[in-house]
């Protein structure tokens, strides 16, 4: 089913606490907000995490500045995390590999790797909110969000330590299979990614199922 068009003209400055307000007020205490990295990257494992966060009021201005992953920097990421993790009453982190990336494609490795996350916790959440990633294997009640990790401050949370556990573990790749540049491009399609490929070809830590854009 197509995504519906969403009006970005709603979207707030930084992502806000809107959605948890609603749902705090209708009694689901322990929020769990789930994002990913590393869907569109051509090496390197999926990774998901969830994060539930407190409800009190100083929140958005301990965690001012947090926002998609994407849109900050790694120094921003870095300062963040282990606020983040210190604040939040619980999170987790969850990957896929690359093989089982191309054993069951990237959607379902995903969702799976969101699955490893919220298994993780050691609480476990009444109420799940994610970035459109619906989770139909997760017996959780919950809702997914066109834009989530721009509209709701615990998916951005979740959307920075899914991130920056990702990148950990793509420098770690990078010692075990150098020449790549994965410490530096993540996995991603760089030109100079693509061009390691055609030199050397996969690694084994490549998406075997993924083509080469060019």
């Amino acid at each position: 089913m197509p995504r519906k068009k969403f009006d970005t003209s709603t979207l707030p400055k930084s992502p806000d606490l809107k959605i948890e307000k609603r749902l705090w007020k209708k009694g689901f205490t322990h929020l769990g907000g789930i994002d990913e990295a590393g869907r569109g990257a051509l090496a390197g494992p999926v990774s998901a995490a969830v994060v539930i966060l407190p409800n009190t009021p100083k929140l958005k201005k301990i965690l001012a500045g947090v926002r998609d992953s994407k849109e900050m920097t790694v120094k921003q990421r870095n300062y963040f995390e282990p606020i983040i993790k210190e604040i939040a009453l619980a999170w987790g982190v969850g990957f896929a590999s690359p093989a089982e990336i191309d054993e069951i494609g990237i959607l379902p490795a995903t969702k799976l790797a969101a699955k490893r996350a919220v298994e993780s916790l050691s609480l476990i959440p009444d109420y799940l909110i994610t970035d459109y990633l619906p989770l139909p294997d997760i017996d959780i009640s919950q809702e997914k969000f066109i834009k989530g990790d721009m509209r709701s401050l615990t998916i951005a949370s979740a959307s920075v330590l899914a991130k920056t556990a990702r990148d950990a573990k793509m420098c770690a790749l990078d010692e075990e299979c150098p020449n790549y540049g994965f410490a530096q491009h993540k996995g991603y399609g760089t030109k100079k990614h693509r061009s390691a490929i055609q030199k050397m070809g996969k690694s084994l830590v490549h998406r075997q199922s993924f083509k080469l854009k060019k």
